[in-house]
């Protein structure tokens, strides 16, 4: 929640914080997590953009011509402080609101925090907060965490728990909870996928004698959704995203299962069920130069036939994952095997502790590089 102006802020204008958000679920918990613990009242600009707004984006650097004026929010004076951003489409919006800043009758020294990857010259930000999936090069104004930021605390998870828990009473104890993602290239989540995630957490709920509880995300493709929803094991609860935020149980999930699966092309959502300390396990859905696991336990969607059904699509995906300038390149693999390699996660089917190792929080430490930005400005 924004926080009430009567609270003591580190920033002089009227505008505070103005946070870009667009379409990516993972990338706007980011920018609202972040801001929530910075404790600095926010305002949120949420934004539409063009098909074409790759061209003029990369174009021009610092526009708004890729932004559709119906549907977003206005971005008119007074001009923040500090703008947090994530994705590349909200780059050059950042960009555009700092420019304008700086030329107003009365100019602003808004600084720019991005999040993630940025597309543009890490130069043109303050500050960005990456994680070793990007190969941000190390400068001053980079910062390198071991993954993505998110919004769950111990309070939003208490509350969550106690609104979802009457709707879960009635299955049997342990819960495992199935945090769904969808397509992200290299990785393809369809029917097929599905199914063999279904066949593996069937597997380990038969072994534990546990309930799966399973949520899919925006990102989960129809047909996939309902091929997962035939093939999961009763006893089960099965949760279709819809944008109602009241609907959506993922948290209550978060608060109340005892162990959890997630498919491993999700960074947030990876980090999201670490932080819990309870066990996660990691769904491989890569095989061959793909794989999420190390080569010495090579990864085991290609043994049902999936990886010559993708076949045609491979090639893309390799040029994607090699052609491309290693700035823009993206490789989840580097951290789902650290978290594996420091005790926070295993791989499905893998042999698993009876509890977990809550993965370190970052969002200290971000929160920390993001108020020496106004280290020296007058206090409020």
């Amino acid at each position: 929640m924004p926080v009430a102006p009567s609270e003591p802020q580190a920033l002089e204008s009227a505008a505070g914080v103005w946070l870009l958000t667009s379409y990516r679920a993972g990338d706007n918990a980011q920018v609202l997590g972040l801001a929530e613990a910075l404790d600095w009242r926010f305002e949120i600009k949420t934004l539409r953009f063009r098909k074409t707004e790759f061209i003029t984006n990369r174009l021009l650097g610092s526009t708004l011509a890729g932004v559709i004026d119906e549907g977003s929010s206005a971005l008119t004076p007074p001009w923040p402080d500090l703008v947090i951003s994530a994705g590349r489409r909200n780059e050059p919006v950042a960009r555009w609101i700092r420019d304008r800043a700086r030329r107003a009758s009365i100019p602003a020294n808004t600084r720019l925090v991005h999040l993630g990857r940025p597309w543009a010259d890490p130069r043109h930000f303050d500050l960005i907060v990456t994680t070793p999936q990007y190969q941000v090069p190390a400068r001053a104004n980079v910062l390198t965490i071991g993954a993505p930021l998110h919004r769950v605390t111990a309070a939003g998870l208490a509350a969550a728990g106690k609104k979802w828990a009457p709707a879960l009473s009635a299955l049997p104890r342990p819960w495992i909870a199935i945090l769904v993602g969808g397509n992200s290239p290299p990785y393809v989540f369809d029917a097929a996928m599905a199914r063999e995630l279904a066949l593996q957490a069937n597997e380990l709920a038969r072994r534990r004698g546990a309930s799966l509880l399973v949520t899919t995300s925006p990102r989960t493709r129809p047909e996939a959704a309902a091929a997962l929803r035939d093939a999961i094991a009763k006893p089960a609860f099965f949760h279709d995203w819809t944008p109602d935020p009241d609907a959506n149980p993922y948290l209550g999930l978060l608060a109340l299962a005892d162990a959890f699966i997630v498919t491993g092309e999700s960074m947030s959502m990876a980090a999201e069920a670490c932080s819990t300390g309870k066990p996660v396990h990691l769904f491989d859905m890569g095989w061959g130069w793909s794989a999420m696991r190390p080569p010495a336990h090579p990864g085991l969607a290609g043994s049902r036939g999936i990886g010559e059904r993708l076949a045609p699509q491979r090639l893309k995906h390799w040029a994607l994952a090699h052609l491309l300038p290693e700035r823009v390149r993206r490789d989840v693999r580097v951290i789902l095997r650290r978290l594996v390699e420091e005790g926070h996660a295993v791989w499905l089917g893998d042999p698993a502790p009876l509890s977990g190792r809550p993965a370190p929080d970052d969002m200290a430490v971000a929160v920390a590089r993001v108020r020496a930005l106004f280290a020296s400005q007058r206090q409020l």
